[in-house]
């Protein structure tokens, strides 16, 4: 019987295809900290991948290198070989955000210099704090925030962070954080709330280090508000094995359509 009901407790655990343990789903009070809503495993760090898009735009900001919500506008080179033909186009703080637009970071970090991008991390206390990329080969400006590779953030600290933004708490300058507000991807809700948040898609490690291309993870971080009240929230799947479509939009779509639930009186 004991081997029967650890059967049926695998099977209830990784039914979809997906490990509850391993997906976090947190909602938070802006003001009070509340915890509206907690599941799964919010502890545990993972790479960013393009939620890291977040603190570069208050870098950014802060640095004068971004001047405005469409400024800078970065033409595509052909040197810049991305994989996505929607990416082929000149590019703006704006549309980086909502098409999630690699080369546009690596443009900005390459204005950056490892320097500078390493002290705003610390400044940050963002995740873990390593910026040094995929061991070995010293390509934190480009890598250490996407799969597999150094800089880690967990769920709650996805969070902390989160509400030091909201609060204009972060050691950069108020038109840097009130700048990154202002371009953040909008999402309506139902009675009168409105979601702002980001994606962040990228593979899972595999033990030698490298990154497994049938199992994805995906982010879905930002707040919430309506009139006065703001809630923050964290949604991170691990998959399992191969899943059909992306799974920071499946983060994204599936929080979104439990968050009116959540935020009910």
């Amino acid at each position: 019987m004991r081997v029967l009901r650890l059967v049926l407790l695998c099977e209830f655990l990784f039914a979809g295809g997906q490990a509850l343990a391993d997906t976090c789903t947190l909602v938070t009070e802006f003001e009070t900290g509340r915890v509206l809503k907690q599941e799964g495993n919010c502890k545990r760090r993972l790479n960013p991948a393009s939620t890291f898009k977040v603190p570069l735009s208050l870098m950014g900001y802060d640095a004068g290198i971004f001047t405005g919500e469409d400024e800078p506008a970065w033409p595509y080179k052909p040197e810049y070989k991305t994989w996505n033909e929607a990416w082929k186009k000149t590019t703006t703080p704006r549309t980086w955000l909502k098409d999630s637009v690699l080369w546009y970071s690596l443009v900005l970090t390459g204005h950056l210099g490892q320097e500078r991008f390493k002290r705003y991390v610390d400044a940050f206390d963002y995740g873990n704090h390593d910026v040094s990329g995929d061991k070995g080969k010293n390509n934190g400006l480009t890598r250490s925030w996407l799969s597999a590779s150094s800089l880690q953030i967990s769920p709650l600290e996805q969070i902390d962070f989160l509400s030091k933004l909201l609060k204009r708490e972060l050691p950069v300058s108020a038109r840097a954080q009130d700048m990154t507000l202002t371009i953040m991807p909008a999402f309506p809700l139902p009675d009168g709330w409105t979601a702002y948040g980001k994606t962040g898609t990228g593979f899972q490690p595999t033990r030698d280090g490298a990154f497994d291309r049938n199992r994805q993870f995906g982010w879905f971080v930002g707040w919430a508000q309506k009139g006065e009240r703001k809630i923050l929230f964290v949604r991170l799947i691990r998959d399992e094995k191969k899943e059909k479509g992306v799974a920071s939009f499946r983060a994204r779509d599936g929080l979104l359509a439990d968050l009116p639930a959540i935020l009910e009186p």
